[in-house]
């Protein structure tokens, strides 16, 4: 008897209208049939107009498709403006999302020309008051989004979650025959917080597809429980990010572990991984970030994929270390060219590799790939080419030469002549 084997990868993305974030010609769809969008978020001074500018510029480059910025004050707000204007004169086309939280009503009233020069709004219904407060607050930023015709996303977090929903579900709670526990109480609150804060959008006259939910929350397992929930309850496109995913290592893996397994559910349309920064840190490794998880998973494909051995005791030089950096470097440098010179490039997989144990296996699977010498081996490195060996470099400058080689093949296999 035939034994059926399981399906291999993630599970189909779960059904959700779409939203459109535009600016000019560019045109970002999140949700429905479009694929897994990647935003980030500047840190500068957003009052600091060339500073805001040049770090979104950054972002842009690096693969932010969305560029969530800052605006926090009246002189913030009065900035938009010039960071849109210095964008569009640097060719910068990427949309922005104004972040408002207590007083984005003001703000968006007060300076039209912010509302306008924004792709998007993102507002937390839990920083903006209480009772009618929050009420009419919440509903003149609908009324700007509806007026100037830009998406919203509605952004629930832990950490300002509305006190007065999370107190009358607690009552609530004790009432049951068996109470929940205070951690699932909130879970439910942040989901009940999103949901009905979208349909009060609509209700005001904001349609149902310029409208994204998020839940964040600061633990991988509450968030995967958070957005397994929301996602079962309402057919918005749901952005993901582990709020306060921390620094270095740790946020990397957290926002990893906890956005794999949604992602691998079928849910997710847009990201964002939040990461801290080291002093001095690039704001751009979160983007980077972000796309790895995409493109690992088999979901995305932003950049040549270099594969490379972890090195062992056979490994004592450097040498496939330093290549396999200065590749992988390489290529991710020249993407933004590259995207619309070499159409298919980012699908591509280089090995490079330390010794001939799976040296020259990796080298054949992957469309490029080098098997340079271990320890005590013959100075040799065989290049392999679309599974084939192709020529064996030897000497000094096996780097430089397999570089050349590496160029070569792009241009040959990606570049536009090629499929003409």
């Amino acid at each position: 008897m035939t034994q059926c084997l399981p399906a291999v990868g993630p599970a189909a993305r779960r059904p959700t209208r779409q939203a459109k974030v535009v600016w000019g010609d560019t045109v970002v769809r999140v949700g429905g049939d479009a694929p897994v969008v990647v935003q980030s978020m500047t840190n500068t001074d957003t009052a600091d107009a060339i500073a805001t500018a040049i770090q979104v510029k950054e972002l842009a480059l690096a693969g932010s498709e969305i560029v969530r910025i800052t605006v926090n004050t009246p002189e913030a707000a009065q900035a938009i403006v010039a960071i849109r204007e210095q964008l569009d004169r640097m060719g910068v086309s990427v949309p922005l999302c104004g972040d408002f939280h207590f007083n984005g009503h003001k703000l968006l009233t007060q300076f039209p020309e912010c509302a306008q020069a924004l792709s998007k709004y993102r507002i937390n219904p839990g920083n903006m008051g209480g009772g009618k407060r929050r009420d009419d607050n919440f509903a003149q930023m609908i009324e700007v989004a509806c007026r100037h015709n830009k998406p919203v996303r509605i952004g629930v977090n832990w950490g300002s979650l509305d006190q007065e929903l999370l107190a009358r579900m607690m009552d609530e709670n004790q009432q049951r025959a068996v109470p929940l526990d205070a951690q699932a109480v909130m879970r439910d609150a942040l989901v009940v917080s999103a949901i009905s804060n979208a349909e009060r959008a609509q209700q005001l006259g904001l349609p149902g597809d310029a409208i994204v939910l998020s839940c964040k929350v600061s633990h991988v397992q509450d968030l995967i429980a958070v957005y397994r929930d929301l996602s079962a309850r309402c057919d918005y496109p749901l952005h993901l990010g582990l709020t306060e995913a921390g620094m270095g290592t740790k946020g990397v893996v957290a926002s990893t572990a906890a956005l794999a397994v949604l992602l691998q559910e079928g849910i997710g349309d847009t990201i964002r991984i939040s990461l801290t920064p080291e002093p001095g840190g690039d704001r751009c490794r979160e983007v980077v970030v972000a796309q790895e998880i995409l493109q690992t998973m088999g979901l995305r494909a932003f950049t040549p994929m270099v594969i490379a051995c972890p090195g062992c005791g056979r490994t004592t030089s450097t040498v496939f270390q330093e290549l396999a950096d200065d590749i992988q470097r390489y290529l991710r440098e020249q993407m933004p060219v590259w995207r619309t010179q070499y159409p298919g490039v980012e699908s591509m997989n280089v090995a490079v590799m330390g010794c001939v144990v799976n040296g020259p296996g990796e080298s054949r699977h992957a469309d490029i790939g080098i098997s340079l010498p271990g320890t005590g081996e013959v100075p040799a490195a065989p290049v392999y080419v679309d599974g084939v060996r192709t020529v064996t470099l030897k000497g000094d400058r096996i780097a430089e030469e397999f570089q050349v080689i590496v160029q070569n093949y792009i241009e040959k296999r990606y570049g536009r002549q090629s499929g003409q």
